[in-house]
């Protein structure tokens, strides 16, 4: 599963496209943030990559949790969204 680190300073809009390019190639991403800031960001992009998945017939699924993240010499926690989408018809079935 490919693995997406957001910062505050992170752009909302490119990691949407990020996320939706990954989301094309396969159905789950893991989107990891450290910090309020990072993760405020992290949902901003998952919510406009919301759109660019709707588009193509999918739905999101976010599943949120904690992570460990090795920092230079330093364990931070994180907040990690593991992403995932299916089609419309698959859920209706």
């Amino acid at each position: 599963m490919e693995i997406l680190k957001v910062s505050h300073s992170s752009a909302p809009n490119k990691v949407a496209g990020a996320i939706a390019g990954v989301l094309s190639k396969t159905d789950e991403v893991e989107i990891q943030a450290i910090g309020a800031g990072a993760v405020n960001q992290a949902v901003k992009a998952i919510a406009i990559s919301r759109r660019f998945v709707e588009s193509k017939g999918k739905i999101l699924f976010v599943i949120p949790g904690f992570v460990e993240v090795e920092v230079g010499s330093e364990t931070r926690t994180g907040i990690k969204f593991k992403v995932s989408s299916k089609q419309v018809e698959e859920i209706q079935e």
